[in-house]
């Protein structure tokens, strides 16, 4: 085993204090509290976000959907079938251009929504709850500025 001295700068490379090891924990973290306090354990993050973009935007083409919840391709795709087969999202051709599908929350995936997004805040306090309010902003504005 290398010594700290055998290393660039003097100290060993240790994975767990690497910015992506620290972030894929939290993301991980983040995704266990929200599974268990959003309200649904069969909505993802990924299928809650794209729900909120769509009851915000009304109607969104899937290429677009995906671009403002940044997905690629396929995994919008597989998003969307997950949400079609529940019957919370519809989807039709756009009537302007035969290649792009449109999509909307239907009447149930409307009141889904609206049950999920009344636990959003819980599933944020539980994520940022062992900070205090001052590291709660910091921590927020910080990861603003990396995305």
């Amino acid at each position: 085993m290398k010594s700290d001295k055998d290393s660039p700068g003097g100290s060993a490379y240790t994975v767990e204090h690497q910015v992506g090891y620290m972030l894929r924990r939290a993301h991980q973290r983040a995704t266990a509290l929200f599974q268990a306090n959003i309200g649904d354990p069969g909505t993802t993050p990924t299928q809650f976000t794209s729900m909120v973009k769509l009851g915000e935007h009304g109607e969104l083409s899937q290429n677009l959907l995906g671009r403002m919840v940044g997905l690629d391709k396929a995994t919008t795709q597989g998003v969307v079938r997950r949400l079609r087969d529940r019957a919370l999202i519809a989807a039709r051709p756009d009537p302007t251009d035969a290649r792009r599908t449109l999509l909307r929350l239907t009447p149930e995936g409307e009141q889904m929504l609206a049950r999920l997004v009344a636990n959003g805040p819980r599933v944020t306090a539980e994520t940022l709850k062992p900070l205090d309010a001052a590291e709660q902003r910091t921590l927020l504005d910080l990861l603003s500025r990396l995305t």
